[in-house]
């Protein structure tokens, strides 16, 4: 490694941290006082609460490494063009291509990086934070490791085979009363449940009603749709539901093969999948996309237009990749379209940024 492509490298690497460290602690206060009145209504332990926030750190870095690699190289080239620096090493006869090396290198490292992190470090401490903050919960659920969903309410018993959470609809349903002798009093089996306006409404369901303690005393009843209320909501079966970050690359295939083969919607769980390979290239795209930006004649005007580009840069991006995941779970898109739509795009921009530098 040249000096040249030393010294860029530490610059980077200097705001890159300042970056990554100032936005970690915005998000966790963020997340704290967003959070901590359900965890002392709760009566969370004080170490519990602590656990939380440190497990929530490793998902919160692999979300924003891009974002510190782009205002990363941003200040660094900013601070080079603003101190002349560039004007001088163009001079001297280099180009600004040559330049560019060392961030395309941090790049491709960073985004392998992210990869590996995301598949080891991550996927652990989700499901840790994920069981805390169960804790909060008013209905006591559990999960195993395919798909069901099992509730301890007072004086119930449910089983939900598979909950998606795109259209928050439920598979499977069996529910289970019992009076305070834990005798059953009634169950009911539904093939599907969706919430609506407020309400849980199951169809194609069966009603069973004990009259009385003998089970052979008890009155049938078939339903197309009902209301049947359950003191649950959505968000509490999303802190149960398998989360795509919980699991590696791997496992998530095999669970997504398992879901699809017993007939359930599975798409959300596919544009996640490809999501994992795609998200990570994003680190290589930013760098040089603010590289692009960062070197341009124009950005002479000042740091505060180099952040400004790079802030809406990431607005967009996030925004357009967010869009393209949402209408992937909807099966707009085929799921990797999805998931590859807004890389596929801002790499195109990055390589016009790029070949169009003096």
């Amino acid at each position: 490694m040249t000096v040249i492509h030393r010294y860029i490298s530490l610059l980077f690497f200097k705001y890159f941290g300042i970056v990554l460290g100032v936005v970690i602690v915005i998000y966790l206060s963020i997340d704290f006082f967003g959070r901590i009145d359900k965890f002392l209504e709760a009566e969370l332990a004080l170490s519990l609460i602590v656990a939380f926030f440190l497990y929530k750190i490793p998902l919160i870095v692999s979300q924003i490494i891009p974002i510190a690699v782009l205002l990363g190289v941003l200040a660094a080239f900013g601070l080079m063009v603003k101190n002349n620096e560039i004007l001088a090493l163009k001079s001297g006869g280099i180009s600004l291509h040559y330049l560019l090396l060392p961030i395309a290198v941090i790049g491709i490292c960073l985004t392998i990086f992210l990869f590996i992190f995301s598949e080891v470090v991550v996927p652990i401490s989700v499901v840790k934070a994920n069981r805390i903050e169960e804790m909060t919960s008013r209905a006591k659920m559990t999960t195993s490791k395919g798909k069901n969903i099992w509730i301890r309410g007072n004086q119930s018993i449910t089983h939900i085979s598979y909950y998606n959470p795109v259209d928050q609809k439920i598979s499977g349903i069996s529910i289970a009363n019992f009076n305070k002798e834990f005798s059953l009093t009634s169950r009911i089996n539904a093939k599907t449940g969706k919430y609506i306006d407020g309400d849980w409404v199951f169809f194609d369901c069966l009603l069973q009603q004990h009259l009385n303690s003998s089970d052979e005393e008890q009155q049938v009843t078939f339903y197309d749709e009902k209301i049947y209320p359950i003191d649950l909501l959505p968000s509490d079966l999303l802190r149960v539901a398998r989360e795509s970050e919980e699991l590696p690359f791997l496992d998530l295939y095999k669970y997504i093969q398992k879901v699809e083969s017993q007939g359930y919607d599975a798409a959300k769980y596919r544009v996640d999948f490809y999501a994992k390979t795609a998200f990570p290239f994003i680190c290589l795209i930013l760098s040089m996309l603010g590289a692009g930006l960062a070197l341009r004649n124009s950005i002479k005007e000042g740091m505060a237009v180099s952040f400004s580009y790079g802030i809406l840069t990431i607005f967009i991006y996030w925004s357009f990749y967010s869009f393209c995941l949402s209408i992937g779970y909807g099966n707009v898109l085929p799921p990797m379209l999805a998931a590859w739509s807004a890389n596929i795009i801002f790499f195109c921009v990055a390589g016009l940024a790029v070949y169009n530098l003096e």
